[in-house]
Order: C-alpha cells, then sequence, then structure tokens
C-alpha cells in the first residue's frame, strides 16, 4: 500500500506544482515512460503529453490547487481515489473520481478520471 500512497501523492503534486522543470521531474518519477491519462476532456500520453495537460489546466485555473478528499484505495493493480480542486478560498469549484492501473514498479501506468457533476 505504500507504494500506491506514493503513486497518488505524486501524482496530486503533479497537478499542483507550477515550476515545469519540478513538475516534468514528478511525472517522471511518478508515471510509467508509457502513461497514458483519460478523462472526459482529454486524451494523453507519455511525459510530454501529461506535462503539457497540466499545464493547460493551471493556466485555466490559476490560484486553483488539487487535494485528495477520499483513499486511495486499492487492490491487485488498481487504485481508486476522489479529489478536489479547490480555490484561493478553500472552495471545491470541482470534484472527480480516478482509477488508476499502477505498474510493477510502483508508478502508475493508466488513470482515467471521472468528473462530478458541478
Amino acid at each position: 500500500m505504500t507504494e500506491v500512497i506514493t503513486a497518488v501523492d505524486g501524482y496530486i503534486a503533479m497537478w499542483n506544482e507550477t515550476d515545469p522543470e519540478r513538475r516534468r521531474f514528478i511525472i517522471e518519477q511518478t508515471w510509467t515512460e508509457d502513461g497514458s491519462y483519460v478523462d472526459p476532456h482529454a486524451e494523453v500520453a507519455g511525459v510530454d503529453g501529461l506535462d503539457a495537460l497540466v499545464a493547460a489546466v493551471q493556466e485555466q485555473f490559476p490560484g486553483h490547487r488539487f487535494v485528495l478528499a477520499t483513499g486511495p484505495d486499492a487492490h491487485h493493480d488498481r487504485v481508486r481515489f476522489t479529489w478536489q480542486l479547490v480555490g484561493e478560498g478553500g472552495d471545491a469549484i470541482a470534484t472527480g473520481m480516478d482509477v488508476a492501473v499502477v505498474a510493477d514498479d510502483g508508478r502508475l501506468r493508466a488513470v482515467t478520471g471521472f468528473l462530478e457533476a458541478a
């Protein structure tokens, strides 16, 4: 379970890191080289795709941050957790649940995101 917690912590940190070099390092440590992410608004793969997606989300929601709301809950090579996107005042403007596949080395191989109705 420690590897799963580390992967989820890295995942949340990736979304919050605004320094491009540190963010890329987090992605490389947290994801496999062929890691993929998909949600209703995006579908990307690899370090470059993940990095570009996070940068775009940060541009769209400046001053916001992602927080882990529940989980992680894991079995086999799967993990699920719920997150919230919160503004500077601490109010959540978005909530989602992600389901991930964890590689043998403990890094994320794939994440599928589901967004709750606003």
